[in-house]
């Protein structure tokens, strides 16, 4: 049976929200945090290399243990772990940030452990693409990597950014930051754009109106989950991108059919992370409800 272990770089995070609907103060979160767990729902060998200060709870560690994600590459440094705090009003995409305090992130050199150097699914979650990089020396011929960014590094550390996305199968960037990356305003476009700097597929996230998919095999648009509810966006991209990968190593092959259906398995997962708040959906869930709720959206978009 060949290889299907992953292998997630990103933040494990103590985040306090605010939204419409609610409030909560120090709650688990973090990227990667978001990702390992929705990918564990089809995949049973999820890693993370990520760092966390002597503050954080033990609860949240035994949490992720529970959930069956590797913690070897998880490091304990002396000091905080890293902070964010945020309000999000009625358009729940745009987040105003009231505090980000990196602390243990600050000097964070990813160190992949000898024993998860030759993982072939890597997704390098949104951190510093320089540390990104530094993630992909350390692992030997990866088999699909999937490369998530956001405006700020598109804007500090944009030459990193384009160096490395020579290096990716899947380049994830929501529409704003599509636009800025390439300075155009037409979402193919954009697209097109970043496949000239050498990613080979991108996936464009719009939030509540899905996620457009591009390559030069095909193009193609999902729709997002239809919701009622709606309690905390936070790691919704995240979770999107834990539940595709997950899904693509589960079938170990990256076909046209499969990437279209990994791209549902994504959606759906980011549509149970937004039910609650930080990972509470999620830890609720048996893989029957998110077939359940895959089968709904085949009824919903079925034409």
């Amino acid at each position: 049976m060949s290889d299907k272990r992953i292998l997630i770089i990103g933040s494990v995070a103590i985040d306090s929200i605010e939204t419409p609907f609610g409030k909560r103060n120090s709650i688990l979160g973090g990227s990667a945090t978001y990702s390992s767990i929705s990918a564990s729902f089809f995949n049973k060998d999820v890693n993370i290399v990520a760092v966390v200060g002597r503050d954080f709870p033990k609860a949240h560690t035994s949490l992720l243990a529970r959930r069956g994600i590797g913690l070897d590459g998880l490091e304990v440094a002396d000091g905080k772990t890293f902070r964010w705090k945020g309000n999000y009003r009625y358009d729940l995409n745009s987040p105003r940030t009231i505090y980000t305090h990196l602390n243990v992130f600050k000097d964070f050199k990813p160190f992949v452990p000898a024993g998860l150097r030759n993982c072939p699914y890597v997704f390098l979650a949104n951190i510093d693409p320089d540390l990104q990089d530094e993630v992909l020396s350390q692992v030997k011929g990866p088999k699909l990597v999937l490369c998530d960014t956001m405006n700020f590094w598109i804007q500090s550390k944009r030459k990193s950014l384009l160096k490395l996305m020579k290096k990716v199968d899947m380049f994830l960037m929501n529409e704003g930051e599509a636009r800025l990356l390439s300075g155009e305003t037409n979402l193919i476009k954009c697209a097109k754009f970043a496949m000239s700097k050498g990613a080979r597929s991108v996936i464009i996230k719009k939030g509540e109106h899905g996620v457009l998919f591009f390559s030069k095999r095909f193009n193609c648009a999902v729709p997002a989950y239809l919701l009622e509810t709606i309690r905390d966006p936070t790691g919704a991209g995240d979770s999107f991108a834990g539940g595709m990968m997950g899904y693509l190593s589960y079938k170990r092959k990256a076909s046209e059919r499969n990437l279209r259906k990994s791209l549902v398995y994504g959606s759906i997962m980011a549509s149970f992370a937004v039910e609650d708040f930080s990972v509470r959906r999620l830890l609720g869930l048996k893989r029957r409800d998110v077939e359940r709720r895959y089968n709904r959206f085949l009824d919903t978009t079925r034409f």
